[in-house]
């Protein structure tokens, strides 16, 4: 029989250090109750790492998934933290996780939001035919004006790297109201313009007389800051989510464990001042407790 001590699981490594700017009560309220399930200075830690990596994701995606995973190793079973691991990972171009976390998400929460997303995964994992099943699925099932937008360009992504490439600007034609004209098209709305430009792209692959009009126009149209990307899936950049939890998932069990009080200590908070904050943060004292009661 081995020694008791050797028995013992490791100590989680601590992530990436937690900015000084970050405020574990800046994260959202609806998360904020699914982490009434952890332990109190683990749930301290974990919501630093969300709002981490939730104010990251777009300038910094590979330091926002590094957070999102912290938290992911610390609190597996709440559905919050396995989205945010995979809106991170969809951000940093790690799309067989944000797949398989999103996939999590679904199962743990009920949410069926991301399928473009998750659409799109499938198209940039090289698997075409796997993502035009899930549009159709998704299409058929009834969608939103703005998830029908994201749909339909996944799609036509999907068919142009299936060398379709009158089909993939047939669908794009439909999604611009068939048949469109430049001058009828509003390109200050956000989704058309991102629509416009993806058609303005295949014109171009196609190698379509009408190609230049349409990429002078898009280019024109486009604000200088930001980068309108063929099939990609637009993300809100402030990551809220939504909170949940299960006990049937299959990732690793989050841990309440803190004898590795080093590993979770916050920059600028005392053990003095801990259970207080905690306390605060999942709404348990003044105001907060009253909005938000802890469930029986």
């Amino acid at each position: 029989m081995r020694p008791r001590d050797t028995e013992r699981t490791p100590p989680l490594s601590s992530g990436p250090e937690i900015p000084d700017w970050v405020d574990p009560r800046d994260l959202d309220p609806e998360v904020r109750g699914a982490l009434r399930s952890l332990e109190a200075r683990n749930a301290q830690r974990v919501a630093a790492h969300l709002v981490a990596a939730g104010t990251l994701v777009d300038e910094d995606p590979e330091q926002a998934l590094a957070h999102a995973r912290a938290a992911r190793d610390r609190a597996s079973r709440i559905a919050a933290v396995r989205e945010a691991v995979g809106v991170a990972a969809y951000h940093a171009g790690d799309f067989a996780e944000a797949a398989r976390e999103l996939r999590a998400y679904r199962r743990m929460s009920g949410d069926e939001g991301y399928r473009a997303v998750l659409a799109d995964c499938e198209r940039a994992l090289g698997r075409p035919e796997v993502a035009l099943r899930l549009v159709r699925e998704a299409l058929d099932s009834g969608t939103a004006a703005d998830e029908a937008t994201e749909l339909r360009l996944v799609e036509a992504g999907a068919r142009a790297e299936l060398g379709e490439l009158p089909a993939a600007l047939l669908v794009l034609e439909g999604a611009l109201g068939g048949r469109p004209r430049l001058e009828a098209l509003d390109l200050t709305d956000e989704a058309v313009l991102r629509l416009a430009t993806a058609y303005a792209d295949l014109l171009t692959e196609a190698g379509r007389p009408e190609a230049e009009p349409w990429q002078d126009a898009v280019t024109a149209a486009q604000p200088e800051e930001e980068d309108v990307v063929f099939g990609e899936a637009d993300l809100p950049a402030d990551l809220v989510l939504a909170g949940g939890d299960s006990a049937d998932d299959e990732g690793p069990v989050a841990t309440d464990d803190d004898s590795d009080d080093d590993l979770l200590d916050l920059p600028g908070v005392s053990d003095a001042d801990i259970e207080a904050e905690v306390a605060e943060l999942l709404g348990e004292t003044g105001d907060d407790a009253e909005a938000e009661t802890p469930a029986d």
